[in-house]
């Protein structure tokens, strides 16, 4: 299981520990991965994806799942994403 955001494909970021003294090693910075349940309300089904805490609170910002997948961009997506958001534009037209 990959530690990437399936909605906004945010992933692992390096950066340096620094001392006290100013001595730099280097570490990873984590993305915040919650595995959560979203309900499309188009298709009338949930489904399950690994999503950051940000893009949990920009989907509830948007309005729901229907209304990010909208707006989000394909290359951003997992292709388990890919495939739902193309049954909700599909169940929409």
């Amino acid at each position: 299981m990959s530690r990437r955001c399936d909605l906004t494909g945010k992933g692992p970021m390096s950066g340096n520990n620094v001392s006290h003294a100013n001595n730099r090693t280097r570490r990873r910075f984590l993305p915040n991965l919650q595995d959560v349940t979203l309900m499309s309300d188009t298709l009338g089904r949930t489904f399950k994806f690994r999503v950051s805490n940000a893009a949990l609170r920009t989907v509830d910002h948007r309005g729901g799942l229907d209304a990010f997948m909208a707006k989000a961009k394909e290359a951003e997506l997992s292709a388990e994403a890919l495939k739902v958001k193309k049954e909700i534009a599909k169940a929409t037209a």
